[in-house]
This record gives C-alpha cells, structure tokens and sequence, in this order.
C-alpha cells in the first residue's frame, strides 16, 4: 500500500507545471565616471590635486622689476619730449600768428617810409616866399597835392611825431644839438630840425631836434 502512495505522489510532481520564474530587471546603465552606481572618488580614491604654481625666484623678480623701471624711463622721457615738442609747436603758433598780425597791422611801414623824403621836399618847397603870382599858383597846387599825401598816410595810421615843447624822449626824439633856451625846462625839445613820423605805435623815423640844458 505504501509502495502505490509513492508512486501516486511522485506522478504528480512530475505533472505539475513548472513554476515561472521571476524575471529580474535589467539594471540601469550607470553614467560615466561612476562605477556599479558609486562616485568615482569613492571607487577610485579623491582624484589627484592639480600641482602648485612654481613660486617665481628672487632673480626672476629682480629682473621683472628691472624691465618695470626700465620702461617706466622709457615712458618718462617719451612724455618730456612729447610735452616740448608741443611747447615747441604752440610757440611756433604763437610767432606766426604775431607775424601775421603785425604784417596787416604794418602793411604801409615800407611805403610810408620811401614817401618820407616826399613829404620832406614838399615841406622845404612849401617855406619858400614869394610874390610872383604864378609862382604862388604853383605852390598852393604843391599844398593840396601834399595834403593829399598826408591824409593818405594818415588812414594807414602814418602820423607825425609832436616835439617842440614836449620833454625830450630818446625813443621819440634824436637830439643833435642841445642849448640854453628861455621859457623851457630843462631836458624839452626847443627845436625840430628834421619832422619825425611814426606808424600806428612804431617809430618810422625819430624827429630831430633840439633840447635845452
């Protein structure tokens, strides 16, 4: 009886279906650097330090503070020659612009001063008495063309020199003779000799004259 239990029993292990076995999940693929889903510093170890910079030594520091005050004179002088190139410069500027300006301001000086013995002739002429008619004519028509030379000069700033009676200016006047003379102070013109003329504020000629003691 025992014998058939066992045979039953084993039958029906052998009928009953396998039992499905549970399928196991694929595992995630892990991301790079890291190993079975731990950081590389813990699989690997910390990663290596980056080296320390190389301390620069005393003559490397020697000659970079040496290269500094070399160009630092170097930069010095470029501005010095710089500031007297422009000195230089606003100089010229200003020497032109003087030049200029006294070439309008003086235009006439050259004319004036060949037209300055005219006007001397023209005053000897106009001295001289006469009592022909004719004569008187010619005179008058010598007045008004020397009138007319005068006030010419004049618009260009052509003035005579005032002397007699003033104090005697050496920068206005050239004394040539010097004399006791009543009614004047000492160092005044007392005479013109010879009409002396000056262009806006610059001499053309001194007048010549002269000074009491």
């Amino acid at each position: 009886m025992e014998q058939g239990e066992k045979q039953v029993m084993e039958q029906a292990t052998y009928d009953e279906p396998e039992r499905e076995q549970p399928i196991e999940e694929e595992a995630a693929p892990q991301p790079e650097g890291e190993s079975g889903g731990v950081p590389l510093e813990e699989a690997g170890g910390e990663e290596a330090a980056e080296p320390a910079e190389k301390a620069p030594t005393a003559e490397e520091l020697a000659a970079a503070k040496a290269q500094i005050a070399e160009l630092e004179a170097k930069l010095s002088e470029m501005e010095h020659r710089y500031l007297r190139l422009y000195a230089d410069f606003e100089n010229f500027r200003r020497r032109t612009r003087q030049e200029m300006e006294a070439a309008e301001k003086y235009r006439a000086q050259s004319l004036a001063s060949d037209l300055l013995p005219v006007l001397d002739n023209f005053e000897r002429a106009l001295k001289i008495e006469t009592d022909n008619e004719q004569a008187k004519s010619i005179l008058q028509g010598m007045e008004m063309v020397y009138r007319s030379l005068v006030d010419a000069l004049k618009k260009e700033g052509v003035e005579a020199i005032e002397a007699v009676g003033k104090p005697f200016d050496p920068y206005l006047h050239q004394a040539v003779m010097q004399a006791e003379a009543e009614g004047y102070e000492p160092n005044t013109v007392v005479e013109e000799l010879q009409k002396g003329y000056k262009l806006k504020d610059r001499v053309l000629r001194p007048a010549m004259v002269k000074v009491s003691q």
